[in-house]
């Protein structure tokens, strides 16, 4: 592993936590964990789980992605997302639900997805793809569930593995995982993984498939980086001095990853 990666997570203060997990896609040749394994507040992370629940029910008969939902005011929640300025009695699918709790991470596509498939099979669903330490403990904005500790955990080694499940194909059919890559890749957040990658030839931006997760006390993504040599990456961090701090320490994670990897 590059010194300079391991030094720039050591250099932080140590009032800043950092979590970390990174790995190779194509060969596991280059990894590295930083309290990969501490349970963490999600933010918006929990919603890829949610997501693959979503999947993995359509697969079931337990939904139908192409089902229209009938949204309700009483439904809306603040936060992240567009369906909160919707009209009342707005139709939309559940296929579009799913994306827009990925793509604008939507909090009322959020609660509505956690109602219709329950926080009990959501969670069920993560210990049977092998993530045990992530949790979803609540809906988005549930400010006294928060105060009160019942807060969605993930850990970041259980994030990766979850992406790298999603890439391969493994936790629903090909074509629902490759749409859930789609929508991942469409998300309108690029400040923190995306954000100090190198550009391909003729300036294009790098490919990035990420979910981010923003709470007063929590920055973090989680994404598979696309190249010559793919990597997925997880950092959540706790204890930055502001939003846009803890944006600048996922980037330069991200972007001594892309170095350590394609120097190696």
């Amino acid at each position: 592993m590059s010194d300079s990666l391991t030094q720039y997570i050591q250099s932080l203060p140590a009032s800043v936590r950092v979590s970390v997990a990174l790995e190779t896609l194509a060969d596991s040749s280059v990894r590295l964990y930083h309290r990969a394994d501490e349970r963490v507040p999600a933010a918006s992370l929990i919603k890829v789980p949610i997501m693959v629940e979503a999947m993995v029910a359509e697969i079931e008969g337990r939904i139908n992605l192409d089902e229209i939902h009938i949204l309700l005011d009483s439904e809306k929640v603040g936060g992240s997302g567009v369906l909160k300025d919707y009209p009342n009695r707005s139709r939309i699918s559940y296929r579009d639900l799913v994306r827009l709790m990925i793509t604008s991470s939507d909090n009322t596509a959020t609660n509505i997805l956690i109602g219709d498939l329950s926080p009990e099979a959501i969670n069920a669903r993560m210990r049977a793809l092998g993530l045990p330490q992530t949790g979803l403990n609540r809906v988005m904005m549930d400010t006294l569930a928060a105060r009160q500790g019942r807060e969605n955990v993930v850990t970041a080694r259980e994030m990766n593995h979850l992406l790298i499940q999603i890439y391969r194909h493994r936790v629903a059919t090909p074509a629902l995982c490759e749409q859930m890559l789609d929508f991942l890749k469409a998300n309108e957040d690029t400040l923190t993984i995306p954000s100090r990658l190198p550009r391909q030839p003729g300036g294009r931006p790098l490919v990035v498939a990420h979910k981010t997760g923003t709470l007063s006390y929590v920055r973090a993504d989680m994404g598979i980086v696309y190249g010559p040599r793919p990597f997925v990456l997880s950092v959540l961090v706790e204890g930055a001095d502001s939003e846009a701090a803890g944006e600048a320490i996922i980037a330069q994670i991200a972007r001594l990853a892309y170095s350590t990897i394609h120097n190696n």
